[in-house]
């Protein structure tokens, strides 16, 4: 049996390996949780490089698409940044802004189908006119069908001239059947509209603004997204609009 003298030493030894075990453990550890941070860099890098790819792809559609009118210049990216705005003001979820901001910036890329001599024409248009305008929000759908990366944002383009109360296009959603995106542009649309010198009359202040979309809450507009839109004063949509 084994003294006293011979144990403790034999103690020390195992402490002491078992103490390098651990160390060396620990070190392994902090190399995985470096190599970990250095993916999760590369990675976010990556990502962050190919938002910018898409964002940089849908300005350029967008303003391809706004090239053929020089009286709604920017329209895309006043109307883009208005309707951001409103959703946060709106409390719409963080996570959406990405697709949104591209659906806001695309909504109109369906009028590349309608011919420049209806789209442009000063006098009133027929019938059969109106209804080729009116196809433009099925167009540009269909047009984005497959580009996976606009997710909700295709949802915008599709549904941006529905009306809260059921009688817009082009398939007559009513109320929260709209995309909460699509109302809350629907406000942004019509601010910058009213805000913007028309060839048959001059922009409307922001206040005055306010005051015409304010009486068609419940009927063109969502009264939560007016709500919301009555949080924001008019400032801060000057201030954005001096931006661009």
């Amino acid at each position: 049996m084994p003294t006293t003298e011979e144990t403790v030493p034999v103690l020390r030894a195992r402490l002491e390996r078992t103490e390098r075990q651990a160390l060396a453990r620990q070190r392994q550890l902090e190399r995985y949780a470096a190599d970990l941070r250095e993916v999760f860099k590369q990675e976010r890098s990556r990502s962050q490089e190919l938002r910018r790819s898409y964002r940089a792809t849908v300005r350029a559609l967008a303003n391809a698409v706004e090239a053929r009118d020089a009286y709604t210049g920017k329209h895309a990216e006043r109307v883009t940044a208005y309707g951001l705005e409103l959703a946060r003001a709106a409390g719409l979820p963080d996570d959406g802004f990405a697709q949104m901001e591209f659906g806001f910036l695309l909504h109109d890329i369906g009028k590349v189908a309608v011919p420049d001599a209806i789209l442009f024409k000063t006098g009133a248009l027929t019938e059969e006119e109106y209804a080729l305008i009116r196809l433009h929000p099925v167009v540009g759908a269909e047009i984005l069908r497959d580009v996976d990366f606009l997710g909700e944002g295709k949802l915008v383009v599709r549904h941006h001239h529905e009306r809260w109360d059921g009688t817009g296009y082009p398939d007559g959603l009513a109320g929260e059947a709209i995309p909460p995106a699509a109302r809350v542009f629907a406000v942004a649309d019509a601010l910058d509209a009213l805000t913007t010198d028309r060839p048959y009359r001059p922009a409307s202040t922001f206040a005055d603004a306010r005051a015409e979309i304010r009486r068609w809450s419940g009927g063109q507009f969502d009264p939560s997204v007016i709500a919301a839109y009555d949080e924001i004063p008019d400032q801060t949509f000057a201030a954005l609009r001096e931006r661009l």
